[in-house]
């Protein structure tokens, strides 16, 4: 009878050991589960954002949704109004190092097949290969697309020109170089007439251009630059970015220019601060 009732006491004791570890394990379970759900739900919002376009909230030029407020209208803007490296700038001459050492640039450029894209910001041109490259300090980076805006954003000894050209390189690992070109009003560019006679007038409206456009000829001849880590100058102002602002510009005629400023007349972003950041001119 004692060895029953040791026996009996074990097993009670066991059982309520079993219980209990039982009823530690399924809050944990749930938790496990909860996590997976908040996992599933996220990347399910990140790949509804990244369907209805890159831009996971509105922002435009003016008023509320302006530069002034782009760093407070989504979380992934962030760098907009907490970033140290942002861009455009203004070149000022007394704060431009120059340098013994010539940056290792090389433009691989060819006329080339675009399609044009009214982006509701910008006209964007859309080269339909990967062959146009520039190679910077060995890292080579291709045309991903080249856009315009007006006024300038970045500046000279403080003042802008009529309109500003920047063309978006790519590395294989996702690095950006932008090469900036001011614009000029002067003689009419031949070299973009036939996309300026092509340009799309409505948001996301997209043509082709019939003739290949020259992008080498898009830049000036002199080929002084000024470089300096920047960001991109539209959300989410990504920085990383490797900035070359020519110091000549190009020209487009009074009629190009008010072509495009019908449909922008206002798409730049004002200066930010430089901070710390050197501005260096070879």
């Amino acid at each position: 009878m004692k060895t029953k009732a040791k026996l009996l006491s074990i097993a009670l004791i066991l059982s309520g050991f079993l219980a209990s570890c039982s009823e530690q394990t399924i809050p944990i379970e749930e938790n496990v589960n909860d996590v997976k759900a908040e996992q599933t739900t996220s990347q399910l919002e990140t790949e509804v954002k990244e369907a209805n376009g890159s831009h996971p909230a509105d922002w435009s030029y003016e008023g509320d949704t302006g530069p002034e407020y782009w760093g407070e209208l989504d979380p992934s803007y962030a760098a907009c109004s907490k970033g140290k490296e942002q861009s455009p700038i203004n070149i000022e001459s007394s704060q431009i190092k120059d340098s013994d050492t010539k940056a290792d640039m090389t433009i691989q450029y060819e006329p080339t097949t675009v399609t044009l894209e009214n982006t509701g910001y910008t006209i964007q041109a859309n080269p339909i290969t990967k062959r146009n490259i520039i190679v910077l300090n060995n890292k080579e980076y291709a045309l991903e697309q080249f856009h315009f805006h007006t006024p300038s954003e970045h500046q000279f000894n403080s003042k802008n020109f009529p309109m500003e050209l920047h063309l978006v390189h790519k590395d294989p690992y996702g690095k950006l170089a932008v090469l900036g070109v001011m614009i000029q009003e002067g003689n009419e560019n031949e070299k973009l007439a036939a996309a300026w006679n092509a340009l799309p007038k409505k948001a996301s409206e997209k043509t082709i251009v019939k003739e290949p456009v020259d992008v080498k000829s898009l830049l000036p001849q002199k080929q002084t630059a000024f470089h300096y880590d920047g960001s991109l100058t539209t959300p989410p102002c990504t920085e990383g970015v490797k900035w070359l602002v020519y110091e000549q510009p190009i020209y487009m005629s009074k009629d190009q220019i008010q072509a495009f400023k019908e449909r922008f007349p206002d798409n730049h972003r004002p200066v930010q601060p430089i901070n710390d950041r050197e501005i260096i001119k070879n």
